[in-house]
Parts: structure tokens; C-alpha cells; sequence
């Protein structure tokens, strides 16, 4: 009998822990239909009300619920990270707990297994019920990267994932401390089904991504998949030395056949502001790669994990 193992970040999410279990659940006579067994991994990641309680009445239900609670809040990646980890299957499954990753996916992405793919990703063809500032930058943000990384990322894709045994082992296998896991999809290959949906709205609870999480999490992405904020500092560096050294020029000419030195502070202060300006920027970028070279080089570990079973 193989295994299936079922990873579900939850961070505050007491609400919706049993009814993810009841909905997936359900495709218990297709599991049983293929000789499958599971196992539900909850991770707790440093939840500060009754998540932990819930999951907990859920094993006394079932011994193939498990959790593991971290001493405080990692983040999602973290959690997907340790997730991986303790799953024991020969496939494996990432969803979110708030039931927007359909359970009853399951069966048809299991059929495209069957024909020889390595993982079924999933991507939301709309945004329904998502702000609509939020989705246009959503959208930006897949457009920019994809433009500035060589490692393809797909509009929309969800963390809705089922992967193969090898595939799950070649992620863990990257043990960077700044994750960005559907980054880390696309870099290690393997052969990929991508299958759409659309976008099912969270039925209880509130989303734990604010806007300003999600632009923080894009910054992450792109800083760790792509080299060339840093090419643009360097050109944008080399630009500017050009046209102020063609102002300099302009200035001290204009000085020297007109005199009169005292005009033009005004568009000298332009011209130091948008230069200062520029250098902060390039200073930045600089700043952001060399505060993940700092994270990844001190070694410590992705999480600390409180409680387990």
C-alpha cells in the first residue's frame, strides 16, 4: 500500500482545521479504491489561539492526523519546509487548510500521475473575490519576474501541488534559509501538469496575507531568483555618472561665456536630489542581497519545532 502525505500550513486558523479534514475526508473510497493510505500533516506555525486544540481532537479522532507546532510564527514557507520534511509518502500534497485547494482535485490530479507526471500544480484562471489592486499587482509582480528570472513562474500558480516521491526529495535538498518555494518548483524541473480552477473564496476565517506581507514575499522572490536588480543598479550607476558629467561641463560653460554664477541653484538642487536619490536606490538593492547572503551565512535553522505527533 503506498502513502499519500498531506501538508497544511495553518497559522490562527481554529476555524477551518476540522472542516479541511471533513472535506478531504471525502475521497476516502477513491483512496481506498487505489490501495492508498494517507496521513494529514498539520503544521502549526506558532498559532496564538485554538488551532493547536482542534488539531489535537483530530488525531484523538483519527492516529493519521499529525502536527507539528513550531515555538513561534516562521512564516508559510518555513512551514511547507517542515512539512516536507516529516511527510513519510510516496506522494505528497501541499494545501491550504481554508478549503480555496479544492480536496476534490485529488482524483484528477492522481490521473495525470498515472500518465507519467512528475507533479499536478494548480492555477487560479480568476481572481474572484480578491481585491482588485491586489490582483493588478499580483499580476505585475508574475510579469516582472518572469522577465528578470530565468526559472519560470507561473501567473496564478497556487501552493496546491501533488508531487512524486523524487520530486519532494530533490526540494529538500535545497536547504536555503530564504525560501521561496514555487520559485524552487520551477528551478528543479521535473515534468509538470499544470491544472486550472477557478478561484474558490475562503468560506471562514480572514486571509493572514496583507498586502504589505505579499509585497515583502515578492521582494523575496525576486532578490532570491534573479540577479539583475543588481545589473540595473550597476547600469542606472554608470548612466548617471555620464549625464552628471554632461551637466558639469554644461554648468561650468554656461558659467564661463555668461557669468552671472548665482542663477540656477534651483536646478542644481534637482540635480543633487535625483542623484542622491539614485545612489539610495542602487544602495538598496545592494542592501536587500547582502541582508540574505547575512541570513543564509549565520546557518540557523528554517524553524524551531515546539511540539510533535
Amino acid at each position: 500500500m503506498k502513502l499519500l502525505s498531506v501538508i497544511v500550513p495553518c497559522f490562527n486558523e481554529e476555524e477551518t482545521v476540522a472542516d479541511f479534514y471533513e472535506e478531504f475526508i471525502k475521497n476516502k473510497a477513491f483512496f481506498d479504491s487505489r490501495d492508498l493510505d494517507y496521513e494529514v500533516i498539520y503544521v502549526d506555525d506558532g498559532s496564538k489561539y485554538k488551532t493547536k486544540d482542534e488539531i489535537r481532537k483530530l488525531h484523538e479522532r483519527d492516529e493519521k492526523v499529525h502536527m507539528v507546532s513550531f515555538s513561534r510564527n516562521f512564516g508559510k514557507e518555513a512551514a511547507m519546509y517542515a512539512g516536507f520534511q516529516h511527510a513519510k509518502g510516496d506522494y505528497v500534497v501541499t494545501m491550504d487548510v481554508d478549503l480555496q485547494d479544492p480536496p476534490a482535485l485529488l482524483p484528477e490530479m492522481f490521473s495525470y500521475i498515472d500518465q507519467g507526471y512528475d507533479s499536478v500544480a494548480t492555477r487560479r484562471v480568476t481572481r474572484k473575490g480578491e481585491p482588485p489592486i491586489r490582483s493588478f499587482f499580483a499580476r505585475r509582480f508574475y510579469h516582472l519576474i518572469n522577465r528578470m528570472s530565468k526559472t519560470e513562474i507561473v501567473d496564478g500558480a497556487r501552493d496546491y501541488r501533488l508531487m512524486t516521491r523524487p520530486m519532494v526529495d530533490a526540494i529538500l535538498s535545497m536547504k536555503e534559509y530564504n525560501r521561496f518555494t514555487k520559485g524552487i518548483y520551477g528551478w528543479i524541473g521535473f515534468e509538470t501538469k499544470w491544472l486550472e480552477f477557478e478561484n474558490v473564496e475562503r468560506q471562514k476565517g480572514e486571509t493572514k496575507w496583507s498586502f504589505w506581507k505579499l509585497f515583502l514575499y515578492a521582494l523575496d522572490g525576486i532578490v532570491a531568483f534573479s540577479t539583475v536588480p543588481l545589473g540595473f543598479a550597476s547600469v542606472l550607476g554608470i548612466l548617471f555618472c555620464i549625464v552628471s558629467f554632461i551637466l558639469i561641463v554644461a554648468i561650468v560653460i554656461k558659467t564661463l561665456v555668461l557669468g552671472d554664477p548665482t542663477s540656477g541653484w534651483p536646478s542644481m538642487v534637482c540635480i543633487i536630489s535625483l542623484i542622491s536619490g539614485v545612489q539610495l536606490l542602487c544602495l538598496g538593492i545592494f542592501g536587500q542581497y547582502l541582508s540574505k547572503t547575512y541570513l543564509e551565512v549565520k546557518d540557523r535553522p528554517i524553524y524551531i519545532s515546539k511540539e510533535e505527533f
